[in-house]
């Protein structure tokens, strides 16, 4: 899974657009003053004063600051963006459903650049779900984040209402209900895996201060930056106040990727693939399950005879999938991890089809499986499609299953050790072991 950039907390971004007050109903007017807001913005803006963008509650229409530095604003708009729509007016928006923040961290990596457009385009949370996104990312990053919110204006998404961006993310939390953790630090040569679980785990401990402090109380969280199982514990540990059951670490492209393999050995269309859990850990430790697994209904191992390869090759195809990719052209697997995220919201948002299910890591407290508690660990789930989920009990375990869970639970239970300082269990002990688990593809 690829990495995306690094997220600074709590640094005031410059503002990229100032505005005078402005109303739009179901038409939109834009009289001279205001023709500056579509030009693109400043080359340099760290050149000029801040300007920061904000936009009240009782919905008037937004009113430009002079930041001098000692005033945080809430809010950063961008562009057309800092226009107030009065929703109720405008004809095509009556069947709207009531708008939906929603935040990416990351935001200008190349993750990202796939993700927000499919986010505004309504094909993640529907056709008639109005959204606002809220793009976090790091001071070096500021100017990229602006080419990100211009190529959103250009797009003419409907349903994309609001813009703001940030590098605070006290700001640009501010009542989210989904939160997308992206960014992340990836692994360079020589970096041990210790090191990055306590780099990218302090980014995640101040992001879940934040959520905790500004987001709204039921706010939904998909982490990516790995390692994102426990990056997701370190997570949810600092936000307290927020439900543990809505912290979820992304292991939906392992998911994808086991199904491609499985059709790919029986000849089928991937569509006819069901039931595919991935246990575990987000690492080589992961399992991909055949047991529980269904290829036009039937078990994998019914359709699939070849069980040497199950036990061996398909695991393996699955783990080595990034590293192949890389291979072939270069550069990480930032389409389809964002496809898998979209997959991930959909699983969550959308009713599950009958006896099927899907994989996410979420926490394992309370869970039927024997698997330690105070772990992020990918389980098979099932959803209403009202943003929540419970863990499918009906699963087979046999030995070899559970063997392979066993390690991966291991392996979770040891980093969970190495950040015992970010989830207030003490000091932190580290022993990883000799064997680097980290999948091929995101060194």
């Amino acid at each position: 899974m690829a990495m995306s950039d690094l997220s600074t907390p709590k640094t005031t971004s410059p503002f990229l657009r100032s505005s005078s007050q402005l109303r739009l109903s179901s038409k939109l007017h834009v009289s001279n003053q205001f023709r500056n807001l579509l030009l693109p913005p400043p080359l340099h803006p760290t050149s000029i004063s801040k300007i920061s963008c904000s936009v009240s509650q009782n919905n008037q229409a937004p009113v430009a600051v002079q930041d001098n530095g000692s005033v945080k604003t809430k809010k950063e708009c961008y562009g057309v963006f800092c226009l107030t729509y009065d929703l109720k007016a405008e004809e095509e928006t009556k069947s709207w459903k009531k708008m939906i923040s929603i935040a990416v961290s990351g935001a200008a990596g190349m993750i990202s650049n796939h993700l927000l457009f499919k986010l505004a385009s309504g094909s993640v949370f529907g056709p008639d779900q109005p959204i606002a996104l809220k793009l976090l990312g790091s001071e070096r990053s500021i100017q990229a984040l602006e080419g990100v919110a211009m190529e959103l204006e250009d797009s003419l998404f409907p349903l994309l209402r609001e813009v703001d961006i940030g590098t605070d993310p006290y700001e640009v939390f501010q009542d989210v209900e989904w939160a997308l953790l992206i960014g992340a630090k990836p692994r360079g040569p020589g970096m041990e895996r210790a090191a990055l679980l306590d780099i990218n785990g302090q980014i995640f401990a101040e992001q879940g201060k934040a959520l905790n402090a500004v987001a709204s109380p039921n706010v939904k969280v998909l982490v990516v930056g790995n390692p994102c199982n426990t990056n997701a514990l370190i997570c949810l540990k600092n936000a307290p106040n927020i439900p543990a059951k809505n912290f979820h670490a992304l292991t939906r492209l392992d998911e994808n990727r086991a199904k491609c393999q499985l059709a790919l050995k029986a000849g089928v269309f991937y569509d006819k693939v069901s039931n595919m859990t991935i246990w575990g850990n987000h690492s080589t430790t992961q399992v991909p399950d055949f047991l529980n697994a269904r290829i036009n209904g039937r078990p994998v191992k019914e359709v699939i005879t070849d069980h040497k390869w199950l036990e061996e090759g398909f695991t393996e195809s699955v783990q080595k999938r990034g590293g192949l990719l890389i291979q072939k052209w270069g550069r990480s697997s930032a389409a389809s991890t964002a496809v898998s995220i979209v997959d991930a919201i959909k699983s969550l948002v959308t009713p599950t089809p009958e006896g099927d299910w899907f994989s996410t890591g979420v926490y394992t407290n309370g869970n039927p499986y024997g698997i330690a508690e105070d772990l992020v660990f990918s389980m098979p789930c099932r959803s209403k499609g009202d943003g929540d989920y419970e863990l499918v009990k009906d699963v087979e375990i046999d030995d070899y299953l559970r063997k392979r869970i066993a390690k991966s639970e291991a392996e979770l239970l040891a980093e969970k050790k190495c950040v015992a300082h970010l989830t207030g269990d003490g000091i932190a002990f580290c022993d990883l072991g000799p064997v680097d688990t980290m999948l091929p593809g995101e060194v």
